[in-house]
């Protein structure tokens, strides 16, 4: 009989025991699946942009009263397929349509208009101008400096980036969790990271990916100082 192999797992299987995800392949590094949102693609014209703009305004307004499209075509004359294809950016409606969405949902025209106008924000920081803040972890002897801040933004997620810095005065904190994604990458030194109930040994060049809800933080300080990258991102309507 054939002596099996002690070393063959079984397919599909990690050396964890656990699946594979479908986008991962086996050796954990090639994402087969491609992600749905295309980085490189930018709006047709910049009067398209305003079509988008105003449909999401109409659209909005009609939701905030809570009346349907065909409510809206009764109120202000308009077709039903015209008023969708205003709302879906993809026609330029004229300014007497405008005007009749105005008055039917109780708005100024130039409502319509607010999310086309509103600047899209930009933070800049030089090396070493970083923010030191006050954070949970901070008497424990860990140092955040935060890296940039936008607040209210059109895309409805916050998103805090740190560069935490522990020394050799630095304790344990036992540990965090508060809403949102996190993402850590190491930049100097060692750690093993806990996260829910699993632990990984982190060195420069690594990165974490978690569910921000879970417990983590660090569990052991293998090597300091020790810096990393630690951005966290969460939805408008809650706090980290």
């Amino acid at each position: 009989m054939a002596k099996k192999n002690s070393n063959t797992k079984p397919a599909g299987l990690t050396g964890k025991g656990k699946s594979l995800p479908k986008n991962v392949s086996a050796d954990g590094r090639t994402v087969r699946a491609q992600l749905t949102q295309n980085p490189h693609a930018i709006r047709d014209t910049r009067e398209k942009v305003l079509e988008v703009a105003i449909g999401h305004e109409v659209r909005a307004f009609r939701k905030k009263l809570g009346i349907t499209v065909a409510d809206l075509a009764a109120a202000t004359d308009i077709s039903l397929g015209m008023l969708s294809k205003i709302e879906n950016g993809i026609t330029s409606p004229s300014l007497t349509t405008l005007q009749a969405l105005s008055r039917a949902l109780g708005v100024p025209v130039t409502a319509f208009f607010r999310r086309f106008e509103e600047e899209r924000a930009a933070v800049f920081i030089k090396a070493g101008e970083g923010v030191d803040v006050e954070r949970r972890g901070t008497r424990a002897g860990h140092q955040y400096n935060l890296l940039g801040h936008i607040g209210a933004n059109t895309s409805g997620v916050v998103v805090e980036p740190y560069l935490i810095t522990l020394t050799e005065d630095s304790d344990v904190f036992p540990t965090f969790q508060h809403a949102g994604m996190e993402f850590l990458y190491m930049l100097e030194g060692e750690v093993v990271y806990r996260h829910g109930s699993h632990l990984y040994p982190m060195k420069p060049g690594d990165s974490l990916f978690f569910d921000a809800d879970a417990p983590h933080g660090p569990e052991e300080l293998t090597q300091l100082p020790m810096r990393y990258l630690s951005i966290i991102c969460y939805p408008q309507n809650s706090t980290s």
